[in-house]
């Protein structure tokens, strides 16, 4: 029987992840399998610019999965993200006769108004209503009030159609089927921020790879959403230019590179090896990383709207890789000005870390991912896979094999449904009796054709062993 879980898979600029996992009935998220795929040579900025290979990618982490599982998985989540992706408010207004009562299907309308919005060269990908003005007060839920006019304040989230359409195509070069595209910021947001902080106002900054986004929430809801084109491999560029190759300069970064330094902790004569025997000023190395951050965090605040900026009570919160450097959070501090700064490195989902098979990392980079498993809803196993060589039986489908009286090297012919109980036995008798009486009488006509003096050998005695076999089936005992 298949399995109950939940396949998502994120796609990301450095990593593609895939997942797997199971909802239990006290709320907690059992782990069951995980796939990597790098994705550094056809996903740049969260877009896939090479179909080919991004199908291959996906093709290659569902294989995966289903190896881990032993289950065909019949559809999966995406989460995409990445570039272009930003919000725009729609405010739809509709004016009604005097003494109206607002309906449920004034509501759609105005929904539905707002969805049929056309923007060039983008695609809505989410829809999110703000609240809805009725008169001059603001409400979550207008229904059943008495007004005469009726406003609905809409922010709807955009992506560059032609990445959408990218993302579409790579999916079914692959053939997978899809059970639902989210927004991977809002799914990972869902499972990052507590409800205190969406309430209070807070701003989520997910440093990824290649892109940096930006999620601005106020009372519960999003209010604004951007995608800043810079990340942690720009650090790493920045310091390809010391002379410094691709892999040194990660390690590098990964090792020694601080967000920010305390001028009187810098060592003017300190050095860092750089490899081939050769060494960097410490100094040198420092300036660069802190360049690049700061430049990375003024951009982030720019991005978060200026009627937000005095009412993010809930702080400034952390997540993703670049969530990892170091003092980076003091950074974010110096900055913003902001009191709270909270790094993410885990979710605030329940997972069941004694019924998983795999343990993750809690260093904020499987945020996302986790936040996907968790908003899907749908089964996403096919049939279990068996590695034995009885599955037929196994589902209740038996064969009868029964030979054919034409062949002479005795090959079976298959694909007939055996009945059960005493009939399929009298059945199969019969059946093996006819082929046995066949093979000997045409065994007979070939001896009568050749009527040569067979030789006393083994082969000899064997037929004729068998004659006597064959007859005594199919011919009653005389002496009975």
């Amino acid at each position: 029987m298949a399995k109950d879980l939940i396949v998502a898979i994120e796609l990301g600029s450095s990593k593609m992840t895939g997942i797997a996992g199971r909802k239990n009935p006290d709320g907690s998220i059992s782990i069951l399998a995980v796939a990597k795929e790098d994705s550094t040579q056809y996903i740049r900025k969260g877009v896939a610019y090479n179909i080919e290979r991004t199908a291959q990618g996906l093709s290659n982490i569902v294989n995966k999965l289903k190896n881990t599982l032993k289950t065909e998985i019949a559809q999966v989540y995406v989460g995409i993200g990445g570039q272009s992706i930003h919000s725009v408010k729609n405010p739809v207004i509709k004016e009604l006769p005097q003494d109206t009562i607002v309906s449920q299907e004034m509501v759609n309308e105005l929904m539905d108004t707002n969805r049929s919005m056309v923007y060039p060269d983008y695609e809505i990908l989410d829809a999110i209503t703000e609240e809805y003005k009725v008169g001059a007060l603001f409400q979550d839920d207008p229904i059943g009030i008495q007004a005469e006019h009726l406003e609905g304040n809409f922010l709807n989230v955009l992506w560059r159609r032609s990445f959408y359409r990218n993302i579409n195509k790579s999916l079914d070069n692959a053939g997978i089927k899809v059970a639902e595209m989210y927004l991977a910021p809002l799914a990972m947001a869902d499972s990052v921020l507590t409800e205190a902080e969406k309430r209070a106002g807070c701003v989520l900054v997910d440093l990824g790879a290649e892109t940096t986004t930006v999620s601005v929430y106020y009372r519960d809801k999003l209010r604004h959403i951007a995608v800043l084109p810079l990340g942690g491999s720009n650090v790493t560029k920045d310091l390809e230019s010391l002379q410094i190759d691709e892999i040194n300069a990660e390690a590098m970064k990964l090792k020694h590179a601080s967000a920010l330094t305390n001028e009187k902790d810098i060592d003017a004569d300190a050095t860092l090896p750089i490899g081939d025997g050769r060494t960097i000023l410490s100094r040198k190395f420092i300036q660069v990383v802190e360049a690049r951050m700061l430049e990375i965090v003024e951009n982030v605040k720019y991005l978060v709207p200026h009627e937000f900026a005095d009412k993010l009570l809930g702080g400034i919160v952390l997540t993703g890789g670049g969530s990892n450097m170091k003092n980076v959070e003091k950074l974010f501090h110096e900055v913003f000005g902001a009191e709270k700064v909270r790094i993410a490195k885990s979710t605030t989902l329940n997972i069941n870390k004694k019924d998983s098979d795999v343990i993750l990392s809690e260093d904020g980079t499987t945020n996302t991912i986790l936040g996907l498993l968790a908003k899907g809803d749908m089964n996403c196993a096919g049939r279990a896979i068996s590695d034995t060589l009885f599955d037929d039986e196994e589902n209740g489908e038996h064969t009868t094999i029964t030979l054919d009286p034409n062949a002479t090297t005795g090959t079976p012919v298959a694909g007939q449904t055996a009945a059960t109980g005493p009939v399929a036995a009298a059945t199969a008798t019969q059946t093996a009796t006819t082929a046995t009486t066949a093979a000997v009488d045409e065994k007979e006509e070939e001896d009568e054709k050749e009527p040569e003096a067979q030789k006393d050998t083994k082969i000899s005695r064997w037929f004729g062993s068998l004659k006597k076999f064959g007859r005594s089936l199919v011919e009653p005992d005389v002496n009975e």
